[in-house]
């Protein structure tokens, strides 16, 4: 049965699709209109002579095989058309078998619905082949066309860039529309001039080296999220990123190092939505002739410049920052190392001494346990790059920082009490609210906290970590400040907050600065009423149970007068003071009792100790020189008993025998009289 169709194309196609002649015939009448690829072809040389075709008759007789047809064309439209054939639209799904065609050098296959480039082997002259918009797989069968320059594959099912080994004279090849993930097998085309990748599944751009002459490169419709190797190609002028991935300059800063890139698009990317992106794209790709397919002016270069030049500065105090950031947290790393060796060796000395002696009870009130060691978290993360480089040279043997942030002071180290002693300006002094202390003993911290109320009157809140508050006793020490408000006591390396009552002594013991908070909880009336009946008897039995000299001697100067006044209006009848007086003398007695609880750090302990060490050796040595004197003229005394009577007797002869004779005596003395004048 013989069936005839007609279409709409230049060619009079006769298939023969079984042996039998003259049967089973179609013919398809082809228009001389020419076809034309607007949008999709790239522009190039033999582009005139392919849109330049006149129509085809050609007969496709059926093989031995019946699934590939034979193209069969007739002298005279060999002579007309020698170099080209169009098979497009033609309802295709293989290619035929084109014999004595070998002079072909243009094949156009548009359109059609072939799987596998095959057949065309012998087409070794061919320099132009289109094979857009069919259902080919896999790039196959063009191992022998040496001579190709142009490859259209665009709109196929392809995955994988390959097979293109012999192709060294391709000048054009285009992909777009495509399902490849990965631009690979490219390298060895030096004399490719354009690529065509848009529409595809590329995340990333890379493995470009080798592409010496490509000057066109079109990537848009991607997932594409950073590109490399793009300055290692010399002749690339125009770049086509429109609707990608890209967030942010970073990730395609290899465009800044190609001196030849002149187009360039990041329309339809995130980094394309940043007020910053116009700007930094300029300031970094000062040869860009069109940015997103605009000129760029002049006026845009400057105002780049200008914009490049702020976010430079703010780079450079960003980085600043980030380096006085790091070098804190070093700082800060070895302050909790020193740390942590010092208090293993306090727990290594205080074991020893216990199995030395475990009936002594040691001297030390601030002794530690293995459980208060802990040591300062170290912040983990990557760094950038250019500040990892920078923090190589960096110091890190500081055993101690000083840091001002906001109203807070922070010091962390015992050497960070020597700050202290600088000359804070009155601003920053006045500044400072809230002083931290960290890594430091309490005990060397008592003693700067005078020059802490000199130097900073407006602190109000103190807070203690790692500064080994073991007992309640230590928090006596805190009454000599001016004005206290709040007070946080960190649990590590803090033993103190392990006891039940200890917040309720704080506000009995510093009662007289009315606190509001301590570790962040409010003090309500009830907790200064219940501190009162807990601890108001100690401050009690403290006064009454020392001697007065004792009291006066642990009392400072301000509060002598207010002691002897106590003691003066003791022993007065009630009448004689007024009620105003009582209420002086019973709120002066509250302060004065609680002064009685005091604190001695180690330091002042050990001081002390060694002065009445000293003194005890000084009084030893007098009574030991008095007694020994005592008992020398003890034995004088005796001598002078035993010789005494003796001593007597010559003294009465002698006189006896000087008066004797009575003219003799007195010229005597009348001589010694004269000679003594």
């Amino acid at each position: 049965m013989d069936c005839q169709a007609e279409v709409n194309c230049g060619l009079h196609l006769v298939i023969q699709t079984s042996s039998l002649p003259e049967k089973n015939k179609v013919e398809f009448r082809l228009n001389k209109e020419t076809s034309s690829f607007p949008g999709r072809l790239l522009q190039h040389d033999l582009e005139r002579n392919y849109s330049s075709r006149q129509g085809d008759h050609i007969n496709l007789v059926s093989s031995s095989m019946p699934s590939f047809p034979i193209l069969q064309r007739s002298s005279e439209e060999k002579i007309l058309y020698s170099d080209r054939l169009t098979l497009e639209r033609q309802k295709l799904t293989v290619c035929p078998v084109i014999d004595g065609e070998e002079h072909l050098r243009l094949l156009n296959f548009q359109h059609n619905f072939i799987t596998r480039i095959q057949n065309i082997s012998n087409l070794q002259r061919l320099i132009f082949l289109d094979l857009y918009d069919n259902q080919i797989e896999e790039i196959s069968g063009l191992s022998t066309l040496r001579s190709l320059r142009v490859l259209l594959l665009g709109k196929n099912r392809i995955k994988k860039i390959s097979n293109l080994e012999n192709l060294k004279s391709l000048d054009v090849l285009d992909l777009h529309g495509n399902q490849i993930t990965k631009i690979e097998n490219v390298n060895h085309l030096c004399a490719l001039r354009v690529l065509n990748l848009a529409r595809n599944l590329l995340s990333h751009v890379d493995n470009l080296t080798g592409l010496d002459s490509l000057t066109e490169l079109n990537l848009r419709h991607n997932q594409i999220t950073f590109v490399r190797d793009v300055d290692n190609l010399p002749c690339l002028q125009r770049l086509f990123l429109s609707f990608n991935n890209i967030s942010n300059f970073e990730s395609v800063c290899c465009l800044a190092d190609s001196a030849s890139l002149s187009d360039i698009t990041f329309d339809g990317n995130p980094i394309a939505q940043e007020s910053w992106y116009k700007h930094t794209v300029l300031q970094n790709m000062m040869q860009l002739r069109q940015l997103d397919m605009k000129r760029v002016t002049e006026e845009e270069r400057r105002m780049a410049s200008l914009v490049a030049k702020k976010e430079e500065e703010k780079k450079r105090e960003s980085h600043k920052q980030s380096l006085l950031k790091e070098k804190k947290r070093l700082t800060i790393n070895n302050v909790a190392r020193k740390w942590d060796l010092q208090q293993h060796r306090v727990t290594s000395i205080a074991t020893n001494q216990d199995r030395k002696d475990t009936d002594s009870p040691s001297q030390d009130s601030c002794q530690m346990d293995g459980s208060t060691i802990s040591a300062f978290p170290e912040e983990t993360g990557p760094l950038d790059p250019v500040l990892t480089n920078a923090l190589q040279g960096l110091s890190v043997t500081d055993t101690h920082l000083v840091e001002v942030e906001g109203d807070t002071l922070s010091l962390y180290g015992s050497g960070a009490l020597e700050s202290l002693d600088r000359n804070w300006s009155v601003q920053t002094a006045g500044m400072v609210t809230t002083v931290s202390f960290t890594f430091i003993e309490f005990d060397e911290i008592v003693q700067v906290l005078p020059k802490l109320k000199m130097k900073f009157p407006n602190s109000l809140h103190l807070k203690f970590k790692e500064t080994n508050l073991v007992m309640l006793q230590q928090f006596n020490a805190l009454a000599q400040l001016r004005r206290i408000d709040q007070l946080t006591i960190d649990p590590q390396g803090n033993p103190v907050v392990n006891f039940t009552l200890w917040k309720y002594y704080v506000l009995f013991r510093l009662s007289h600065f009315s606190m509001q908070k301590i570790n962040g909880t409010e003090v309500t009336q009830n907790d200064m009423i219940m501190a009162e009946r807990l601890f108001g008897i100690l401050a009690h039995v403290a006064s009454s149970e020392l001697p007065q000299y004792r009291v006066i001697s642990i009392l400072g100067d301000a509060r002598k007068k207010q002691f002897r006044y106590l003691q003066e209006t003791k022993g007065k009848k009630p009448g004689i003071v007024n009620e105003e007086n009582n209420d002086s003398k019973r709120l002066v007695g509250e302060n004065t009792n609680r002064a009685m609880l005091n604190y001695t750090t180690r330091d002042f302990y050990n001081e002390k100790l060694e002065e009445i060490k000293e003194k005890k050796k000084f009084c030893q040595m007098y009574i030991e020189d008095l007694v020994k004197e005592a008992t020398e003229i003890n034995k004088k005394n005796e001598a002078l008993q035993k010789l005494w009577p003796q001593m007597f007797i010559e003294l009465v002869r002698d006189a006896v025998i000087e008066i004797r004779s009575k003219n003799s005596y007195m010229k005597l003395c009348l001589q010694q009289i004269t000679d003594q004048k």
